[in-house]
């Protein structure tokens, strides 16, 4: 199923996406909800990022190329950063670059959204815990990378996670590819089978350091390709099972000194 969230005459809802419509819904997304009866056409309403995390995390350097550059194990410390709730934004929305930042990247990414509350899970059970898979966009900032290797900051600005535009719970995460388009042009397309961390060895890893719970988004990382962007451009971040999450990167103007 396609779980999405929207504004519709001025109120924020969330239902299921079917061909042309959405079939609004109510109740806890993560535990019981039921249709509410009514539906309406997916022209008529505006999507929003279809969840509101608590905590938004990433993991850095994840692809290799090819299945030959795989290492014979995963790290004993992947590298993982948090992303601030107020950096996230929906699909069709602008990207505000902040005057000060010289050079900007998207990173096309399969973002996991956490449905069960998780700590200390082993990853043949991982899975049992996912509520479903939308897009996240990772915007990166380098030039606020730490010299030390600290990266939240680079990644912080507020519209530097789009993430959506649905929560697809029936998909193989093991059998996807991840894309980005810029401005028509593709730039990215990987299989998920190139993360050097896999998913299930992610989030298990994850849940050991802290309580994973539900609306939690874990980014898992970007493949090979990403590069910088500027003013106008428009990406296009796709799996083709949930869908395409379109944003255009904006230049801020520059401040007016009185």
């Amino acid at each position: 199923m396609k779980f999405a969230r929207f504004k519709y005459q001025e109120q924020v809802h969330f239902g299921v996406l079917t061909e042309g419509e959405c079939k609004l819904i109510e109740g806890d997304l993560f535990d019981s909800w039921e249709y509410t009866g009514e539906t309406v056409a997916k022209a008529d309403v505006e999507f929003l990022a279809p969840v509101p995390p608590n905590k938004i995390i990433g993991i850095g350097a994840n692809y290799v190329g090819k299945k030959e550059e795989l290492p014979s194990s995963p790290p004993d410390m992947p590298v993982f950063f948090f992303k601030p709730d107020s950096s996230v934004t929906g699909p069709d929305t602008e990207v505000i670059v902040p005057e000060s930042i010289d050079e900007i990247k998207f990173e096309s990414e399969l973002a996991v959204v956490i449905g069960k509350a998780m700590k200390n899970v082993a990853k043949e059970e991982v899975l049992d815990h996912i509520f479903g898979y939308t897009i996240g966009n990772d915007v990166t900032a380098p030039q606020f990378f730490h010299e030390n290797g600290h990266w939240t900051l680079g990644k912080a600005f507020d519209t530097f996670t789009p993430i959506g535009p649905v929560i697809e719970t029936e998909l193989d995460p093991d059998k996807i590819h991840v894309k980005a388009v810029v401005n028509g042009e593709e730039k990215q397309n990987s299989p998920t089978n190139l993360m050097i961390v896999p998913l299930r060895e992610m989030v298990a890893y994850l849940s050991k350091v802290m309580t994973l719970q539900p609306g939690d988004v874990i980014l898992t990382g970007s493949p090979l390709g990403a590069y910088f962007v500027k003013d106008g451009d428009v990406v296009e971040c796709n799996i083709d099972e949930i869908g395409s999450l379109k944003n255009t990167f904006v230049k801020a103007p520059v401040p007016i000194k009185s």
